[in-house]
């Protein structure tokens, strides 16, 4: 399945969306969609459907925001250093949306690898199990818990 960044893709987005995905935005914490999303299945780019984190590796942090331990495909993953706001962060962007979908810490579980995935529900569109397949992402369902 090709993941792209479309004028379509964009014109779809909430303005809620747009500000997170597009303009590097953060939605106040503890207001996501998916922060209290406990359903088994994976978390898509919004834009470019590109498959960036599962229900698995998702962790209760207390931060706020949606928290992963690590993403499905690290490679659709960017990491960038991020400097603005006065602090030195690591901004996270998919890789063929380019969109924005929050910042990574060391902060994480140490028995899962230490990394917290700080992750904006507006950045995210979730794909529950039982439609994986049927959506193409049936080659990740193996990353995902069973009902």
């Amino acid at each position: 399945m090709p993941y792209t960044k479309s004028p379509e893709a964009i014109a779809q987005l909430t303005p809620e969306q747009f500000r997170v995905t597009q303009r590097s935005g953060t939605e106040r914490p503890g207001t996501g969609e998916y922060l209290d999303n406990h359903a088994p299945g994976i978390y898509v780019d919004i834009v470019s459907g590109e498959p960036l984190f599962a229900s698995s590796d998702k962790f209760e942090s207390g931060c706020g925001w949606p928290s992963f331990t690590k993403p499905i495909v690290p490679a659709y993953v960017n990491e960038l250093r991020d400097a603005s706001h006065g602090m030195v962060r690591t901004e996270v962007r998919s890789v063929h949306g380019d969109s924005h979908l929050g910042h990574v810490f060391p902060d994480g579980p140490a028995d899962r690898g230490g990394l917290r995935y700080c992750i904006n529900s507006a950045s995210l569109r979730f794909v529950h199990r039982e439609n994986m397949q049927a959506q193409g992402y049936g080659e990740y369902l193996n990353q995902v818990e069973e009902v």
